[in-house]
């Protein structure tokens, strides 16, 4: 089978906390004939992922390396505080980062937050993964401050979390290699920015063919009526006037006697 025979397929990478379900079920709808594949990946892996090829596109955190990737900022995510349920800060309805300053917070190494300082007093070590950390909250090791789909995918009952007023926010973006924007690439783009399946904006598209000409047709001009010959009438002579009976003019009717 040559390159030209293998039928189109997308390779679509995700990070940790994001849901492209809504995304590829539109895909499906309107491209069944070119399968969607999902490709879960670190956050930190992302980047390497989308730039070695082993995904088209991918939904990645901000930011990005602008000079090699394309990168559609979609959504900014609430900062929260994942805590046991018998913590202090369960009886609030959101804390500050000050709040957190007599907790031990975790910072694990796959951290998605930009901080300038960490609230609250380090670990010992940093756990190696979300997920870890979660289960050092879970021990009432510390608590741990993350984007709030993480604290979602990681839910556990003996949890809660609160939203952090002033911590750093976390951006998702629907990102891509610059030099790689294919079709399939754009049409992903005009589903994520809900483009109309009728739109072609970003796509190469044929010409439309051009509408029939209301030009005469080849060969000569338009046919003309002969001389003499116009409208209903043409090539006869009005009633009652000449090119009547031939040679004779009609006469008064005969007087009875």
């Amino acid at each position: 089978m040559t390159g030209s025979d293998v039928p189109p397929s997308f390779r679509l990478a995700y990070v940790p906390g994001v849901t492209p379900a809504k995304w590829v079920r539109i895909w499906q709808e309107r491209l069944p004939g070119v399968p969607l594949t999902l490709v879960a990946v670190g956050a930190a892996e992302a980047a390497g992922v989308l730039r070695d090829g082993g995904a088209d596109a991918g939904f990645v955190r901000l930011p990005v390396d602008r000079t090699t990737f394309s990168a559609i900022p979609l959504y900014t995510e609430t900062t929260v505080v994942v805590v046991p349920k018998d913590h202090l800060v369960a009886a609030a309805d959101e804390v500050s980062a000050e709040d957190l300053a007599d907790d031990i917070v975790l910072h694990p190494l796959d951290d998605t937050l930009d901080w300038e300082t960490l609230p609250g007093r380090p670990a010992n070590e940093r756990p190696a993964t979300t997920a870890d950390a979660i289960e050092l909250v879970a021990a009432g090791v510390g608590v741990l401050v993350v984007p709030q789909s993480l604290a979602r995918l990681h839910h556990r009952r003996d949890l809660t979390y609160r939203p952090v007023t002033d911590a750093p926010e976390s951006r998702v973006a629907l990102s891509w290699p610059e030099d790689a924007t294919t079709d399939l690439v754009e049409d992903f783009i005009g589903i994520v920015r809900g483009r109309t399946v009728n739109s072609t904006r970003g796509r190469t598209t044929a010409p439309a063919e051009p509408k029939p000409s209301k030009r005469a047709p080849a060969g000569g001009a338009r046919r003309q009526p002969a001389a003499g010959k116009t409208g209903k009438t043409a090539g006869k002579a009005p009633r009652g006037g000449a090119g009547g009976a031939k040679g004779g003019k009609r006469g008064k009717p005969r007087r009875r006697s």
